[in-house]
C-alpha cells in the first residue's frame, strides 16, 4: 500500500537526466556524464505504452566493494523475476515460454500483418509480466485472429514448447479460451462491490476458497488487540485440498522454493562485501526469512532494514505490496535495487526533519495524531535495477515497510526514485497534453515553471508524512482487515491528502524545499485536472474506474468539488465544446483537503468499514462517461501513451579469472530482446508451481 504510481497529467518543466533537485554543479556533472539522447530515452512505443531507459548516475563513483554488492543483489533481485509471473496468473509461465519460443523459432512470414499484430501482443504480455493489464487488470485480448494462433504454433519449434503432453492441436485448443475469451480469468484482481473478489480474480493467490472462507481463516489467525502480530498470509498462496484449507507457503523447500534459492544464493554473496554490520545483518535477516518462511523472521528483517540508514547501496527486496490481492493480504515479489543520491536527498531529508510538526499541525482529530512520529529516513534514491512488482512499470515513491505497529514503533523509509522520475519528466516535457487540457494561459505556465517540483513534492510529502501520519485506534485490526478490498484506495487517498494539504502551507518555503505558494498551486492544478479528467484516457468507454491509485485521485477530486461547488472553490466550464476545470479558491481547497483528510483519518483509526465503501464507491468508482469520452477524442490528436515504464540497464562484471575486478553497466537494451534475455538467465520455476 506504499507506493506512488507516476501521474501522467501534466507535464512538468524540462529537465534532462538528472533529479530536479539537485544542486547546478551536480546537474552539470551529471548531464555530462549520464545523459541520453532523447532517441535512447524513448525506448519503444506499442498499444498504450511508451517504454523509455534510465541511467545510473554516479555509478561510477561507488567503490568496488559497493559495486560487487551491488551486482550480487541485482542477481538476487532478478532470480525472483517467475515468482510475480505465477503469482499474477497460474497459466502465465506457460505462455511466456510459447511467447518465447515463438519469437525465437517462427519461421513464417514475419512482415505478415497478423505477426506484427502478435509481436506487438508479445510486448503486451511482457510489459504487463503475463495476459492480465499491468493497470487495469483486464485480459488483453491479442488482435491477431484464432485462426492465426495455429500458424504461429505449427511454424514454431513446438518442442521447446512445455505443452504437458499435448499434440499441437490439443495445445491449440487448450490456448484459446485462455487467451482469447474475456469471461474466462478475465480479470486478474477483481475490487468490485458485494461479489466474492476472491473467485472474481484470476491472479494465483487463491485456488478452491471462498472470500468469507479467506476472511475466517485469517480471522482465527489475529489476536484481538495485539499490535505487533506478523502480517498473516503475506508470503503463502491459500487452498483448499481435499476440503481442508492450508497455506502454500513461499520459501526455500516450499512453493516457488527454486527460484528463492537463487535468490538465497546471491543474497549470502552479498552478505560478504557488505558495507557494514547492520547491512550484513539484514541480509543475513533476509536470507533466514527466506528460508523459514516464518513472517516473525520477515519482521525482524523490515525492523533491521528500517535501522540501516547508513548504506549507500540497498535494496527492497521480498513480498511486499498488496494490490495483487482482492483481500490485500498477500505480497508481490519485488525488487528495487537504489544507491543514495547525497546531493538530492537533502530536499526530502528537510520534509522528514519537520515530520512532527506536520503530525502536530495536521487536521486530523487529536486522538488519531502520533505523539511521537518515529524514525523516519528519507532520501533521494537512484535505481539501478527493478524487477517482479516495480517492473517494467515502476513507481516513483516508496514508503516501508507496511506493518503498522513497526511503523509506529521503530520507523520507517521513505524514497524518491529520482533518475526514474527525471526520466518521466524528461518524457513528459515533449507532451503537448498541457496546452490541450490548461484551463488559462496562467496555469500553464505555472506548469511549465513548476510542475516538475511540484510533483516532487507532492511524492515526498506522501510518502514521508503521509503514509507515516495517524494511527489506529487501541483495540482495532489494521486496514486489510477492517476495510478490506477498499484499504489499499483509503491508504492512498490518506497519503495524497496529506501532500495537498500542506503542499500550499508556507512551512515548505521556510524549510527551503520550495521557492514560492505558487508551487503548491501548480500541484492543485494538476491534481485536480487528472481526478476529474486526464486520468480517465486511462480506462475504456463504458468502464468505471477499478484501480486503487485511480479510484484515490478521483475520490478526492471528485469529493472536493462536490463539497465546493456551493461557493464555485472549483468551477467546471466549458469553451469550444471543450471541458475545463478551474479552480477558483485555493485556500478554500486546502480546507476542503484537510476537511477529508480528518475523515479518512477517522475512517482507517476506527476501522469504519460502511463510511469508507461509502467514500469509495460513491466517489472513486463512478466515471462521467461523456467526460470519459471527450477525454478520449482530445488524446487521439496528442499521440500520448498513457502508461509508461523502462527497460532496465543491465549489470556485466569484468572478471579477471574468478575475481570480480570491476562492474559495468549497459545501457541501450531494445525491450523485446531484453525480454528474451531475462527470460534465458532468470527462469527457475517449473511451469506449474
Amino acid at each position: 500500500m506504499r507506493k506512488t504510481i507516476i501521474q501522467l497529467a501534466f507535464a512538468g518543466g524540462v529537465m534532462a537526466i538528472a533529479s530536479c533537485s539537485q544542486s547546478p554543479k551536480q546537474q552539470e556533472k551529471t548531464e555530462m556524464k549520464d545523459t541520453m539522447p532523447e532517441t535512447e530515452i524513448m525506448g519503444d512505443r506499442f498499444a498504450d505504452i511508451q517504454v523509455l531507459r534510465y541511467t545510473i548516475p554516479g555509478w561510477e563513483d561507488l567503490s568496488l566493494q559497493q559495486k560487487k554488492l551491488a551486482y550480487y543483489l541485482y542477481m538476487a533481485g532478478m532470480s525472483g523475476r517467475d515468482i510475480f509471473y505465477d503469482q499474477k496468473y497460474r497459466h502465465n509461465l506457460q505462455i511466456r515460454k510459447t511467447i518465447e519460443t515463438i519469437l525465437e523459432t517462427f519461421q513464417g512470414d514475419k512482415q505478415a500483418d497478423d505477426y506484427k499484430k502478435f509481436e506487438v501482443y508479445a510486448k503486451r504480455f511482457f510489459f504487463s509480466n503475463g495476459i492480465h493489464h499491468h493497470y487495469s487488470t483486464d485480459k488483453i485480448i491479442p488482435e491477431f485472429s484464432e485462426d492465426y494462433l495455429s500458424v504461429l504454433l505449427s511454424k514454431s519449434d513446438f518442442s521447446k514448447i512445455p505443452s504437458d503432453g499435448k499434440s499441437l492441436e490439443e495445445y491449440i485448443a487448450y490456448l484459446k479460451p485462455i487467451l482469447f475469451d474475456p469471461n474466462v480469468d478475465g480479470k486478474c484482481v477483481s475490487l468490485a462491490a458485494d461479489v466474492d473478489n476472491v473467485k472474481a480474480s484470476a491472479s494465483n493467490l487463491y485456488d478452491g476458497v471462498t472470500q468469507k472462507e479467506v476472511e475466517d481463516y485469517y480471522k482465527k489467525k489475529i489476536v484481538p488487540g495485539e499490535k505487533e502480530q506478523p502480517s498473516w498470509g503475506l508470503n503463502s498462496k491459500l487452498v483448499k485440498e481435499n476440503g481442508k484449507i492450508e497455506e502454500k507457503v513461499w520459501k526455500s523447500g516450499g512453493m516457488y522454493g527454486a527460484a528463492i534459492d537463487k535468490i538465497i544464493y546471491w543474497l549470502e554473496k552479498a552478505t560478504t562485501v557488505a558495507e557494514n554490520d547492520i547491512q550484513k545483518q539484514t541480509l543475513e535477516a533476509l536470507v533466514k526469512f527466506y528460508k523459514t518462511g516464518d513472517l516473525k523472521d520477515y519482521d525482524n528483517y523490515c525492523v533491521s532494514w528500517v535501522k540501516d540508514t547508513a548504506s549507500r547501496v540497498d535494496i527492497a527486496n521480498g513480498f511486499i505490496e498488496v494490490y495483487l490481492d482482492p483481500m490485500h493480504r498477500k505480497g508481490a515479489y519485488e525488487s528495487v535495487l537504489s544507491m543514495k543520491d547525497l546531493e538530492a536527498t537533502k530536499r526530502i531529508a528537510a520534509i522528514a526533519k519537520e515530520a512532527q510538526w506536520f503530525e502536530d499541525n495536521s487536521p486530523i482529530m487529536p486522538e488519531h495524531k502520533k505523539k511521537s512520529v518515529k524514525g523516519i529516513s528519507a532520501k533521494v534514491i537512484t535505481v539501478i535495477n527493478e524487477c517482479g512488482d516495480a517492473a517494467p512499470s515502476t513507481p516513483i515513491g516508496i514508503n516501508l515497510p507496511n506493518q503498522e505497529w513497526i511503523r509506529e514503533n521503530v520507523g520507517s523509509k521513505s524514497v524518491s526514485l529520482g533518475n526514474i522520475v527525471a526520466s518521466y519528466n524528461y518524457a513528459k516535457a515533449k507532451s503537448p497534453m498541457i496546452d490541450e487540457f490548461g484551463e488559462s494561459p496562467e496555469v500553464i505556465e505555472r506548469a511549465k515553471k513548476y510542475g516538475a517540483l511540484a510533483g516532487d513534492l507532492h511524492t515526498d510529502m506522501h510518502e514521508v508524512i503521509g503514509h507515516a501520519s495517524g494511527q489506529i485506534n487501541e483495540g482495532v485490526s489494521g486496514p486489510d482487515v477492517t476495510l478490506k478490498n477498499y484499504a489499499s484506495t483509503l491508504e492512498e487517498a490518506r497519503a495524497d491528502l496529506v501532500a495537498l494539504y500542506y503542499i500550499t502551507d508556507k512551512k515548505l518555503v521556510d524549510i527551503g524545499v520550495m521557492p514560492s505558494i505558487e508551487v503548491g498551486k501548480a500541484e492543485y492544478d494538476s491534481y485536480i485536472l487528472n481526478g476529474l479528467m486526464t486520468q480517465l484516457y486511462r480506462i475504456k468507454p463504458g468502464n468505471n474506474l477499478e484501480e486503487s491509485h485511480m479510484r484515490n485521485r478521483q475520490l478526492i477530486a471528485s469529493w472536493v468539488y462536490e463539497k465546493g461547488k456551493a461557493d464555485k472553490v472549483i468551477e467546471r466550464i466549458t469553451r469550444n465544446n471543450k471541458t475545463y476545470f478551474k479552480i477558483n479558491d485555493y485556500d478554500k481547497l486546502r480546507t476542503l483537503f484537510g476537511e477529508l483528510l480528518k475523515e479518512i483519518q477517522r475512517i482507517k483509526s476506527e476501522g469504519d468499514f460502511t463510511a469508507g465503501k461509502n467514500l469509495v464507491e460513491n466517489f472513486g468508482v463512478k466515471v462521467d462517461q461523456d467526460l470519459l469520452t471527450e477525454v478520449h477524442k482530445r488524446y487521439e490528436s496528442l499521440n500520448i501513451a498513457p502508461y509508461s515504464g523502462f527497460i532496465q540497464p543491465k549489470l556485466v562484471p569484468v572478471m579477471n579469472g574468478d575475481s570480480i575486478t570491476d562492474v559495468k553497466v549497459e545501457y541501450n537494451n531494445d525491450f523485446l530482446p531484453q525480454m528474451l534475455e531475462f527470460g534465458k538467465d532468470f527462469s527457475f520455476l517449473p511451469i506449474h508451481n
